[in-house]
């Protein structure tokens, strides 16, 4: 089968989105089919992946506030790509352009839309939470939720990555007809890559000792992830406890989280790592993950984390929630440094062996991304087919 996903959020120095694809470009050569990501570029290119698969680059603008990513524009460069492409299912995940663009293309292979993110809570609850309430909020921007409806009514399926986004989507009224759980690759994270040598470096760095609390915080320098917070939270648990934090990204906030914590002693931040035996090496020597997003859609670095055998620390509502394992993770209110705070010191409270113990057996049940790919393609292969049963029997008509 020959998977076309159409895919704004796509970039060669892009965070989750980017891992996910790479790797199940891989997985989905092995099992025997080929999937071909249409990303907007700065021009147009095709990279071939060597295990299978390939990135197509369609001639793009850049987004003003982030160059990393592009905006889909020209639908007849897109009709074109997919007419030539002629796949037998084809994914879309931005709600924009390209969600229009895939619903008018006229040919006849299954298209599927995948829900890999929640614009309104990444965006429009964020903007407005200090002046109206979640639900009022919601009922402001309903507007945006019909209008979504229109264009999913034209997919054959409406696929989210995972049960936070599927509940939350449901709740407005949208038509969710699969949820998919996202995996991570099994065989970089382990706790078997703990190196307590490089623990005792990395707290070095941070000022700390080994008997300091070495917090990991992974992502995009993006609002929507509430780093800010997270600093602040290592801040007030720090005044009294020793507690380091780690924080592993880049993107348009860096100068300003740089200028937030050049006056903390026990706060560092670091560019993302892309050698994943290197980042698996980092995760699995530090004593948490600190999450602060609660609009997160499926918690892929927390899962990650926690395959690591890492203890989390993440709001009790989104995506790392749905993830976490309540003996090995601290949750707390979200949008909220002071109770973050507190979990942090709950954490710290706790006996360090049993913790241990309770994350590396909860890192065994953390599901991987062959077991998401089998699954998926066993639903894109009955959608394939239902198709291709209707359109035999409207020639039989």
């Amino acid at each position: 089968m020959r998977i076309v996903d159409v895919n704004e959020f796509y970039s060669p120095t892009g965070g989750g989105v980017r891992t996910y694809l790479e790797r199940k470009m891989g997985l989905l050569a092995e099992m025997g089919h080929e999937l071909i990501v249409l990303a907007p570029g700065p021009e147009d290119r095709i990279e071939e992946r060597p295990g299978g698969g390939r990135i197509e680059y369609l001639r793009s603008p850049r987004l003003p506030f982030d160059r990393n990513y592009g905006l889909f524009w020209d639908e007849a460069a897109m009709t074109a790509a997919l007419d030539r492409l002629h796949p037998d299912l084809v994914e879309c995940s931005s709600p924009w352009r390209p969600a229009w663009f895939v619903a008018n293309w006229k040919g006849n292979a299954p298209r599927v839309f995948f829900m890999h993110n929640d614009n309104m809570a990444a965006y429009a609850q964020r903007w407005f939470e200090n002046v109206a309430s979640g639900e009022r909020v919601e009922r402001a921007f309903a507007w945006y939720t019909r209008y979504m409806g229109r264009f999913l009514e034209r997919y054959d399926a409406v696929v989210t990555n995972g049960p936070a986004l599927e509940k939350r989507l449901r709740a407005r009224g949208l038509r969710i007809d699969a949820a998919m759980p996202l995996g991570i690759e099994r065989g970089h994270f382990s706790p078997a890559m703990r190196d307590d040598d490089l623990r005792r470096a990395m707290l070095a760095q941070l000022g700390l000792g080994p008997d300091g609390l070495l917090l990991l915080g992974m992502g995009r320098h993006h609002p929507e992830k509430r780093w800010p917070l997270v600093i602040d939270a290592a801040e007030r648990a720090g005044a009294t406890m020793p507690v380091g934090l780690m924080l592993l990204g880049h993107g348009g906030l860096s100068p300003k989280l740089e200028r937030r914590v050049a006056g903390s002693p026990h706060i560092r931040l670091f560019r993302p790592v892309y050698d994943r035996e290197r980042l698996a090496r980092i995760m699995a020597s530090c004593d948490a993950l600190i999450h602060g997003a609660e609009g997160e859609p499926f918690g892929l670095v927390a899962s990650e984390a926690m395959a690591s055998g890492l203890p989390l620390i993440a709001p009790a509502s989104g995506g790392c929630a749905e993830v976490a394992d309540r003996h090995a993770s601290e949750l707390y209110e979200p949008r909220d440094a002071a109770a973050a705070a507190a979990a942090i010191g709950r954490l710290f409270a706790r006996d360090r062996a049993m913790l241990r113990r309770a994350a590396v057996t909860a890192a065994g049940r953390v599901r991987s991304d062959r077991e998401h790919a089998a699954e998926l393609m066993r639903y894109y292969e009955g959608l394939v087919a239902a198709k291709a049963e209707a359109g035999r029997a409207a020639v039989r008509k």
